[in-house]
């Protein structure tokens, strides 16, 4: 299941698991309890979204601090 997205919704819903996994169930990201291939494709795009933030706020960072825009 996308972790990102179940933290999320633990965040919204607190600990109503039917809230989650119904939520989790109806956009199709899972199926019952099974991941859905949609659910890994959503976990894998958080994650590279996620690591280039990462990159371009470190280049950020290290061109401000040479001065640079």
């Amino acid at each position: 299941m996308p972790k990102f997205l179940e933290d999320d919704l633990k965040a919204e819903y607190g600990n109503n698991s039917d809230a989650i996994y119904g939520t989790l169930n109806k956009i199709g990201a899972m199926h019952g309890n099974k991941e859905t291939a949609k659910g890994r494709e959503m976990q894998a795009k958080h994650d590279r979204d996620k690591a280039r933030k990462k990159t371009r706020s470190s280049t950020l960072g290290a061109n401000l601090m040479k001065g640079g825009k």
